[in-house]
């Protein structure tokens, strides 16, 4: 079977389920070393353990996104060890309870934008030298539909996907002459936890897989992806303009 990522290096954020973890197996069967990220050391665990069994290696790091000094720590061991990163996935994602804006407590608000934007920006800072030292840097992003659809009761998440898309079509836009390929994925709904704490009334076995979404993110990691700074829709199956008609 051919092996697009032989030799290059993986880092997952959010990788112990749902499409981080499922992205991750796709990664490591492409041939690429999977460092994979996370806060859940069983699930790391079990991970490896599926990464193996399909011939593949991975380097586990239990890590809260919040930690910002724990992301600079890996950071600077990635680059002692390999020198470069060939692949950056954040996918790490916080929801927290859906609330009507004035509800929303200040502690969740800040957990959300710690999570889902700040952390991102930490890994991109952190990031960035070795990104730019692979043949191929390629980074990419998950975000969501409702950075755009503004539904009730999900401000504090569709504020900090809206903020993270802002964030890394920037840093594409400045990587443009390297190297560096950054785009945005949306995987829309999906039958993962978040989901079914998002929606609990919603019948999972109507929604697709994680195993299946994350395939469609393969190709966006790949040295043969050309696209920069765009808009990956699943469910749509292709790059859309930016904002896509709700």
């Amino acid at each position: 079977m051919s092996k697009p990522l032989a030799d290059r290096i993986a880092l997952v954020t959010g990788a112990s389920r749902g499409i981080g973890a499922a992205l991750a197996l796709h990664l490591a069967e492409a041939g690429a070393h999977i460092v994979a990220v996370a806060r859940t050391v069983g699930g790391l665990e079990e991970l490896d353990d599926k990464i193996r069994a399909a011939g593949g290696t991975a380097t586990l790091v239990p890590l809260d996104m919040k930690d910002s000094d724990g992301i600079a720590r890996l950071a600077l061991a990635l680059n002692e060890r390999y020198g470069r990163l060939d692949v950056l996935i954040g996918n790490a994602g916080l929801l927290t309870t859906p609330s009507p804006v004035a509800h929303i407590e200040p502690k969740s608000w800040d957990d959300v934008m710690a999570i889902n934007v700040t952390a991102n920006w930490r890994l991109l800072r952190a990031f960035d030298t070795l990104l730019k030292a692979s043949p191929a840097g390629r980074a990419v992003f998950l975000t969501s539909g409702l950075s755009y659809l503004a539904r009730p009761y999900f401000s504090a998440y569709a504020a900090s996907k809206a903020a993270l898309e802002e964030l890394v079509r920037t840093y594409a836009a400045e990587s443009a002459t390297t190297n560096v390929r950054v785009n945005l994925f949306s995987p829309g709904q999906t039958r993962t936890r978040m989901m079914a704490t998002a929606f609990p009334g919603m019948d999972p076995e109507t929604l697709p897989p994680p195993e299946e979404v994350s395939k469609a993110i393969v190709p966006l990691c790949l040295p043969a992806c050309t696209e920069n700074g765009r808009f990956y829709d699943y469910r749509a199956g292709k790059f859309l303009d930016f904002r896509p008609p709700a």
